[in-house]
């Protein structure tokens, strides 16, 4: 069964940095679409950025353009989300969810498999 467990979330300053990782078991990270979403309190759920297996490549909202940066290692069938610079508006629950294929629309209804989610908060 595909299960995706996340991990990295925390307290940062504002201007700090954070890595998230997005652990997947049971499938191969070429054969699916990885995206990172996010949702803040009162607010729906929004996507961040996805990665494209077979052929790597990337996206990114504009909202995070410049800041955050997607990526993976297929040994370890992880797939990271670095995030720099961060602002208190990036505070939300982030997720990380998978689409058998390819996918390059970041909508919530597209994506069969989600992780529990870590929060990030920023703060001072």
């Amino acid at each position: 069964q595909v299960q995706l467990v996340e991990s990295g979330g925390g307290l940062v300053q504002p201007g700090g940095s954070l890595r998230l990782s997005c652990e997947a078991s049971e499938f191969t990270l070429d054969d699916y679409t990885i995206g990172w979403f996010r949702q803040a309190p009162g607010k729906e759920r929004e996507g961040v950025s996805w990665l494209q297996g077979t052929y790597g490549r990337t996206y990114y909202a504009e909202s995070v353009k410049g800041r955050f940066t997607i990526s993976r290692d297929n040994a370890k069938k992880t797939v990271f989300l670095q995030m720099n610079s961060l602002k208190p508006e990036d505070t939300a629950v982030y997720y990380c969810a998978a689409h058998l294929g390819i996918d390059y629309s970041l909508r919530v209804r597209n994506y069969e498999y989600w992780g529990q989610g870590t929060q990030v908060t920023v703060s001072s």
